[in-house]
């Protein structure tokens, strides 16, 4: 089936998002070399002996929900689907809080061509964690793949159905995630240009009138020829008339001149802001990347500042190597003391690879653009 290379790229995308998402499962995990050593053989591409180490871990601590997860990655990755799907619902049998578990019941699903099982777990791993992006996204592909899916065999079905053939076509834009097709639509400019010249109309009466009352000075001027001295009074009418369109004209231009430049100056900084904080946190700098956020910023968690505060600096110093990649940002500045910028940040180091959507939230305090607030999602 001509869907099979798509299938096998969604499967590989949600198991390294899932990988990532694993860290964060076992509280232990950071500080257990065991796990750590058996993860580092994972991703070196040494399975067989991951599984083989993690088994063994497993042996004396059986309860062990990232070893348990370390062991279904570790089996998907030897091509052990039914096995990994078995250690997956074992997990989620025991700790239904977790979404990771059933985030990768999908991926194994979504490779073995169960969609519908799929979509179930994913929906499953969003009631237990409605803010998990990861899990939101997926079950878009997952619909879309779905859609396409039925499109096809309705265009089995009927092969001369040329709607079913554009919405099938339309799926397939959709599920590669063509931003080109979102900017066609900008028709109606032009219909706003063509209703302009009716405001001629008028402009076109008004000589007409002039003509009406030169016919009948003629039969005037041949009788009385001394009426010649009454010629002067046409003179004055011109000068008003030039001088009253002069200062209505002047006083609109300059306002719409200076309003655009401070907005273009703002984004660049908001961006710039952005950008600095994206590379103090690649450099695994904490002050510098603490510094980029307001005194008024709160954890969306709930979370105290300190403890906040204390966790990031942990997570900065801890890998050896971070890359921090932001992918099709975009400004907004809501006013011009506050601005959104939205991207997609790819993260990853020595244990963690992840892909979210961000929302920060910059004010301006003094002449710094600092982070008021940070969503995830």
């Amino acid at each position: 089936m001509t869907t099979s290379p798509r299938r096998a790229s969604l499967s590989r995308t949600l198991l390294a998002v899932a990988v990532a998402a694993a860290i964060g499962i076992g509280s232990a995990y950071g500080q257990n070399a065991d796990l750590q050593d058996i993860n580092r053989l994972l991703k070196a591409g040494q399975a067989q002996q991951a599984l083989d180490r993690v088994n063994t871990y497993l042996s004396t601590k059986p309860k062990d929900a990232a070893a348990r997860f370390i062991r279904g990655l570790a089996q998907a990755e030897l091509g052990k689907t039914n096995d990994a799907i078995m250690t997956f619902q074992s997990l989620t049998e025991d700790y239904p809080e977790l979404p990771e578990p059933y985030n990768n019941l999908a991926v194994l699903y979504s490779s073995k061509g169960q969609f519908e099982k799929a979509r179930v777990a994913l929906e499953l791993a969003i009631q237990t964690h409605p803010s998990y992006s990861t899990a939101h996204e997926n079950l878009g592909d997952i619909y879309a793949k779905l859609a396409s899916q039925a499109y096809d065999r309705a265009l089995q079905l009927d092969k001369g159905n040329g709607g079913v053939a554009t919405k099938l076509n339309l799926v397939r834009d959709l599920f590669s995630t063509n931003p080109k097709a979102i900017t066609a639509p900008r028709a109606p400019a032009p219909t706003l240009v063509a209703a302009a010249p009716t405001a001629a109309a008028p402009v076109a009466k008004a000589p007409v009138q002039a003509p009406v009352p030169v016919t009948p000075p003629p039969a005037a001027v041949a009788k009385a020829p001394a009426a010649a001295p009454v010629a002067p009074p046409p003179p004055p009418p011109p000068a008003p008339v030039v001088a009253a369109p002069a200062p209505s004209a002047k006083p609109p231009a300059p306002a719409p001149a200076v309003a655009p430049a401070p907005t273009q100056d703002a984004s660049a900084d908001v961006q710039a802001a952005v950008n600095k904080w994206a590379r103090d946190w690649a450099n695994r700098n904490p002050d510098a990347y603490l510094a980029a956020y307001s005194k008024s910023f709160r954890p969306e968690d709930g979370t105290a500042r300190s403890a906040w505060a204390e966790t990031r600096r942990e997570r900065l110093t801890t890998p050896r190597n971070i890359k921090v990649e932001l992918l099709g940002t975009t400004v907004e500045m809501t006013s011009p003391t506050e601005a959104k910028v939205t991207f997609r940040q790819a993260y990853s180091s020595d244990a963690l690879h992840t892909k979210t959507r961000k929302t920060l939230t910059l004010v301006k305090e003094g002449q710094r653009w600092l982070i008021s607030r940070e969503r995830v999602g």
